[in-house]
Formats: structure tokens, C-alpha cells, sequence
């Protein structure tokens, strides 16, 4: 496989890249049930491991936001070395497992090198596929969704074998993203690299009413996805249990579940080139706002009518994710992209750990009733959008066009 061809089709590339690199976020959710029962894991552990990976995250793209690193160096440099470091550190929580304090750290790692790979695959989709941003990040999102669902579906395929499997595999496909990723480079559309960095470089977007309106209605979708995530295989072993199926199953769904938001958004991305990223944010956001507030009244529905139910959640509650990332891309400052989708990753995760911590402490007492913890994410999320309505060049792609042509430069995306 020569240069010309990782070239001419950068945008599979870097999704593929971003797919690899994203498994190692939820690697040890996967195994979840495994350490459960050979550890004595609770759901609580668990979520502390998982708040352990989002606050590393949140430390990382902070960092990078306002260090400047982003635009400082080579993304796909800094998105290869991320890879390289995340998979060595999922790699000893094999070895630190037992040890919790020291797992809670090594998953901390975790987060500060997917800080490397997140957003900076954002701006490297950014440099290579410029003039439909939407569609192209819809498909990056989407990968990242996959790359989430992964460790499920690696656990279900070694089921019988030790639970340190799906983590080293993950730890390998991140060394083949971050492999894919260094030979593809940056894209063509960035500006060079900047020798210089300041702080308020990364928060400037923030002074921006458009930026913040949308930033607004992503940090309500934070609230609710991750959390949502976190409980996927708690919901599906409810469920499973309810059949009086194998608990083998729970791996499979959990896997499906989530993995069905690629087709989300997806499906998203492509309906955002005829309505626009706006529109498609909105109606994501509201129809997963809805399931979440019909979801504990339906509890005693059969367990059949429930499941089709958290595959619906799962479609529509990561589709509006790329577009509002479109719809920031539109508004943040051209030569400070890379600091401005960091500064909005940091904050929107910020969101997610009340909502897990939350949610997984209270699990236990009130079930399927602890979801409704996750509302005000939707509710404030589309109150914050129903605000960017007044803003003209949000809704209106002509003038978003004709912004742009003042410019000399092309539209991110037909918002």
C-alpha cells in the first residue's frame, strides 16, 4: 500500500484510525462483568474507573487547549504519539488491576492520551476534507462510537478466555491507528504550525455568542451520553436477566447498542447536507430526550419491547454529536481550530462526571429510575439551541457561504 493511495482517501484513513485509537476508552467496561466476578468489582468501581478515564481527558484537551499544542505541532504527530502512549498504559492495567488506586491512575493515563486522539482527529478531518465538514466528522463521530462499542464486541468474541485479552487487543488496534495516522500526515487546508501560544488562544471562540450557543447545546448531549454509555450493560443485563437468557448475550447487545450510533450519525451527516447540522442536532437531541424520560415509565414493558428501545437511544443519542462539532468548527477561529474543539471537549466532559458518578452510586437504589438523572442534559441542551436560533448565520447557509467567499475561503459544511 504506497503514499498515494493513504492520500487519496485520507477520510477513511482517519476514521479507521480514530476507531482503532477511541477502543481504549471504555477497554475495561468491557470486561466489566469479568471483574466482577473474578475481582469483585462493583458497579461503582467501575464508575470510578470510568470517571478516572473522563477526568484525564478533561485534564488533557485543558492542556492542550491552553498550551496551544494542538497548533503548535503536527496533529497526526501528536495523534500517533497519543496512541502509542494510551496503549501502553491500557496495557499494564492488566498487571494493576487488582491494585485499585493504581488502576484508577494508569485509566487517568488513559484519558490524557485519548485528549491526543479525539480532537485532534477532529482537525485532522478538518485539513483533509474541508468543504464538508458535517459529513465527514459525522463519520468520525461515528467511529468513535464503534471504537466504544469495541471492548463489548472483544469480549464477546474471547468469552472463555481471560479478560486481559480484549484489553491487550485493544492496546494493538490503538498502535495500528496511531501507525495509519503518522504515515497519513496533516491535511493540505491547515495553516502551518505556530512557534507561538497563548492562553486565551484556546478560549477565544468562548467570547463568540454563536460559539456559545452551540457550545451550549453540546454540553447538554455530554451530560446525557456517557452516562448512558456507562449504563448500557446494566440496562441489558436487566433485561437479560428478565428472559432468563445466558448473561453471554450481554456482551453482544451492549456491543450493538452502541455501535448502532455509527449509523446514527452517519444517517445524520448525510440529512445535515440537504436541513443542515442545526436541524439535525435538534431532532437528535430532542428524540433521545424522549426515550430517556419514557424509558423508566415503560420498566415493566416486556424485556423484548425494552431492548428495541435502548437500540433507538442508542441511534439517536450520539447523532447530533459530529454536527454540533461541524457547527463549532463554522465559528471558531481558523488558525486556533485544534485549541477551540479542546476547549469545548474539556468542558462538555466535565459534564460527564456528575452524570456517571451519579448514576452508577445510585443504580442500585433506584434502577431503571436513576435515568431520569440524565434529562437536564437534553432539556438544557435544546434550550440552549432554541437560543441560537436568533442567530442568523447558524441557521442560514448562504450567509454562512457568503461569510466565508468575503473571506477567500470555503464553508466548513452546508449547516
Amino acid at each position: 500500500m504506497n503514499i498515494t493511495f493513504w492520500q487519496r482517501h485520507p477520510l477513511a484513513v482517519i476514521v479507521l484510525a480514530q476507531l482503532c485509537g477511541t477502543s481504549l476508552w471504555f477497554s475495561v467496561n468491557g470486561v466489566g462483568l469479568s471483574l466482577s466476578r473474578d475481582l469483585g468489582f462493583s458497579e461503582v468501581d467501575l464508575g470510578r474507573l470510568t470517571l478516572a478515564v473522563q477526568a484525564g481527558f478533561i485534564c488533557g484537551t485543558l492542556f492542550i487547549a491552553t498550551t496551544g499544542l494542538a497548533d503548535r505541532f503536527r496533529a497526526s504527530r501528536i495523534f500517533a504519539l497519543s496512541c502509542l502512549a494510551g496503549a501502553l498504559v491500557n496495557a499494564g492495567f492488566v498487571l494493576a488491576a487488582q491494585h485499585m488506586p493504581l488502576a484508577m491512575l494508569l485509566r487517568f493515563c488513559t484519558g490524557l492520551c485519548l485528549a491526543g486522539i479525539y480532537p485532534l482527529g477532529m482537525k485532522l478531518v478538518i485539513g483533509w476534507t474541508p468543504r464538508h465538514t458535517g459529513a465527514a466528522l459525522a463519520w468520525l463521530v461515528g467511529m468513535l462510537t464503534l471504537g466504544t462499542a469495541l471492548p463489548h464486541l472483544l469480549r464477546g468474541s474471547t468469552l472463555g478466555m481471560p479478560w486481559e485479552w480484549p484489553l491487550l487487543g485493544a492496546s494493538l488496534l490503538a498502535l495500528l491507528g496511531g501507525a495509519a495516522i503518522h504515515r497519513l500526515g496533516d491535511g493540505p487546508q491547515l495553516p502551518p504550525p505556530s512557534g507561538k501560544a497563548r492562553l486565551t488562544d484556546g478560549l477565544a471562540a468562548l467570547g463568540e455568542g454563536r460559539f456559545r450557543a452551540v457550545a451550549g447545546g453540546y454540553f447538554g448531549h455530554c451530560w446525557e451520553l456517557y452516562a448512558f454509555w456507562m449504563l448500557t450493560p446494566f440496562l441489558v443485563y436487566r433485561e437479560i436477566e428478565r428472559l432468563a437468557a445466558s448473561t453471554d448475550l450481554v456482551a453482544w447487545l451492549s456491543f450493538g447498542v452502541i455501535a448502532l450510533g455509527l449509523a446514527g450519525c452517519v444517517g445524520g451527516g448525510l440529512v445535515s447536507r440537504h436541513l443542515g447540522s442545526l436541524w439535525v442536532s435538534r431532532w437528535a437531541l430532542a428524540a433521545s430526550g424522549t426515550i430517556c424520560l419514557a424509558y423508566p415509565l415503560l420498566a415493566w414493558a416486556p424485556p423484548g419491547l425494552l431492548l428495541v428501545l435502548l437500540f433507538l437511544w442508542g441511534l439517536t443519542v450520539i447523532a447530533d454529536s459530529p454536527q454540533f462539532s461541524a457547527l463549532a468548527a463554522a465559528t471558531a477561529p481558523r488558525e486556533r481550530i485544534g485549541s477551540t474543539l479542546a476547549v469545548m471537549n474539556a468542558v462538555g466532559f466535565a459534564l460527564t462526571i456528575p452524570a456517571i458518578a451519579l448514576t452508577t452510586t445510585l443504580w442500585a437504589l433506584q434502577d431503571v429510575w436513576v435515568l431520569w438523572w440524565l434529562l437536564p442534559g437534553p432539556i438544557l441542551g435544546l434550550w440552549a439551541l432554541r437560543r441560537a436560533s436568533a442567530q442568523e448565520l447558524v441557521y442560514h447557509p448562504c450567509l454562512v457561504r457568503s461569510h466565508y467567499q468575503k473571506q477567500d475561503r470555503h464553508p466548513p459544511d452546508r449547516l
